[in-house]
């Protein structure tokens, strides 16, 4: 195609209606309206891409950008001449800054976070008293990081809204994923880890404190499972 990237920015494929539908364990599809009754951005617009050209992540590879990457501003109108089937079709074009991509994978891989990012799951206090049916509480900008680098496994407390939920398509289900900006190895001009909380670290260990996405899918931390932070929805 020689769509080629400039410096700071990436070329990608956008399938746009990608998210737009829910795959059963049987392999039947059904269709979902996204933009109806929900105006959530997150939740409504495309976020899984495919890299045409990059810089520093390999062609091919499927990421996942900002919800409001795919812009019109953002957009490649003129890389090739238009016919009518190519204007109604549902792959675009966008060349967008490297800031807004988050995670990456080959085909077959594990999701992975990009330079200057971090994955993780929020961190909750269960209820204690007697009343059933209570949920558990959020701690407010804590976050249990699973990604792989020096602060996997530690509780950390982030600058406020550092809480970023990326809600994607995978394997034709939707699935979420938190994502904050951190770095082992650079000074980040918007590293959002304050620092290690080690007293609430030993209790979620220990199974005190709970984490998740939400507070109904809050559990206690089982080695085995909590390896990534990908919620099924």
């Amino acid at each position: 195609m020689g769509l080629k990237h400039t410096t700071g920015r990436i070329v990608i494929q956008v399938d746009m209606n990608y998210k737009d539908s829910h795959r059963f364990e049987s392999g039947e599809e059904i269709k979902l309206i996204r933009r109806v009754d929900n105006f959530d951005r997150k939740h409504t617009e495309p976020v899984n891409a495919i890299v045409i050209s990059s810089e520093n992540i390999q062609e091919g590879a499927e990421i996942l950008i900002h919800h409001n990457s795919l812009h019109d501003s953002n957009r490649l109108f003129n890389h090739k001449p238009l016919s009518g089937s190519d204007i109604a079709a549902d792959i675009k074009y966008f060349s967008i800054p490297e800031l807004e991509v988050y995670l990456w994978r080959m085909s077959g891989e594990e999701w992975k976070p990009v330079k200057g990012f971090a994955t993780g799951l929020r961190v909750f206090e269960p209820y204690k008293g007697v009343i059933q049916g209570i949920p558990p509480k959020q701690l407010k900008d804590i976050l249990y990081i699973t990604s792989d680098g020096d602060l996997k496994g530690q509780v950390v407390m982030t600058l406020k809204a550092s809480d970023y939920e990326v809600v994607f398509q995978d394997e034709g289900r939707e699935r979420r994923v938190i994502r904050l900006r951190h770095s082992d190895t650079e000074d980040l001009e918007r590293e959002e880890v304050q620092l290690i909380h080690h007293d609430f670290t030993k209790k979620v260990n220990k199974g005190d404190l709970l984490i998740g996405l939400t507070p109904s899918d809050a559990k206690q931390l089982n080695k085995k499972e909590v390896t990534t932070a990908f919620i099924n929805n």
